[in-house]
């Protein structure tokens, strides 16, 4: 059976993995993989949500970095992205119907694939949107999710040509004519290294722009009317101090500094009544911060560490308000 991930000389796939398909509710298969440490005892399952417009093989590096340390991961590439099938005839538009039916293939993914494949105990990394998932699931993952880290989540837009008002103005509009599968911008703008939001780190921003122009079936352009109106709703949703008072699952909440795409104060406001959540400040960092320079990189990766498996919240504050 010939492999579903792709391997690259810059970005090999890892040994000691499991790769497929998952089928939904509602039918769509969608890619997963699910890497197994060397340790001879598992200290848990991390599952990875990923974030808009991105695919299993750009977490290759933060997988190695976790199964060094004797967790298995767990991840698989939203609907509508990556290697799993668009959901649109325009499939370059990022699309999705209902936001929750990314909560839904969550579920979905765990039952069909953590819990009979994988090892206890269950924890969750978050990026962006994958972040935004986890928030608005969180209140009925306690069961099941041991804890959470959440790197740098949805809750804003900052750095756009528009105001976030007017991209949730015309959202709306777009979908109440019935054209919520239309995207406000024509493409996505090709950034040069030195203008990015999203990392400081060239050779990990070449890698994945390599990625991109060597293997576009993965990318995605813009997001049409629909997945802006959804995210937005479900932001509404998730920074309500109710729906954040229902949330039980011990939480760090990494926050890039520098966050070019997602308002830092954003995450910081979250953090209020978030009575699960901590926040740990990376100060300079930019928004994809496991793509970051290493200096950044580590101080990300020293927090997941100090949280997860299991250790003490005194282990978290002593990495608070990094400084790099």
């Amino acid at each position: 059976m010939d492999s579903v991930l792709i391997s690259t000389p810059d970005n090999p796939v890892l040994e000691n993995c499991t790769e497929g398909y998952f089928e939904t509710h509602d039918g769509w298969k969608l890619r997963y993989a699910v890497f197994r440490s060397d340790a001879s005892v598992a200290k848990g399952t991390v599952v990875i949500l990923q974030g808009r417009n991105e695919y299993i093989e750009k977490y290759f590096e933060t997988i190695r970095d976790l199964t060094a340390r004797g967790l298995w991961v767990a991840t698989f590439d939203l609907r509508g992205q990556g290697g799993s099938p668009r959901l649109i005839k325009k499939r370059q538009h990022g699309h999705v119907r209902r936001f929750s039916d990314y909560e839904r293939d969550l579920d979905t993914f765990l039952e069909k694939v953590v819990l009979p494949d994988t090892r206890l105990p269950f924890y969750l990394l978050g990026h962006s949107t994958g972040g935004l998932i986890a928030l608005s699931a969180a209140p009925y993952l306690g069961t099941r999710i041991e804890r959470m880290v959440l790197s740098a989540p949805f809750l804003g837009l900052i750095g756009q040509v528009a105001s976030t008002a007017t991209i949730r103005r015309l959202a709306a509009t777009a979908c109440s004519l019935g054209l919520g599968s239309l995207p406000l911008a024509r493409k996505m703008p090709e950034l040069p290294f030195r203008d990015n939001p999203l990392t400081s780190d060239e050779v990990r921003f070449e890698r994945n722009i390599t990625m991109m122009k060597e293997h576009p079936e993965l990318m995605l352009g813009p997001p049409t009317a629909r997945w802006l109106r959804e995210c937005f709703t479900t932001i509404d949703k998730v920074l309500t101090p109710n729906h954040l008072f229902s949330i039980n699952i011990p939480t760090v909440v990494i926050a890039p500094t520098r966050d070019g795409v997602v308002p830092y104060i954003a995450q910081e406001r979250l953090s209020r009544y978030f009575r699960a959540g901590q926040l740990v400040p990376v100060n300079g960092a930019r928004h994809e911060i496991f793509q970051e320079r290493d200096v950044y990189r580590a101080a990300a990766l020293a927090a997941f560490n100090a949280f997860i498996p299991g250790s003490d919240a005194e282990a978290v504050e002593k990495v608070e308000g990094i400084g790099v």
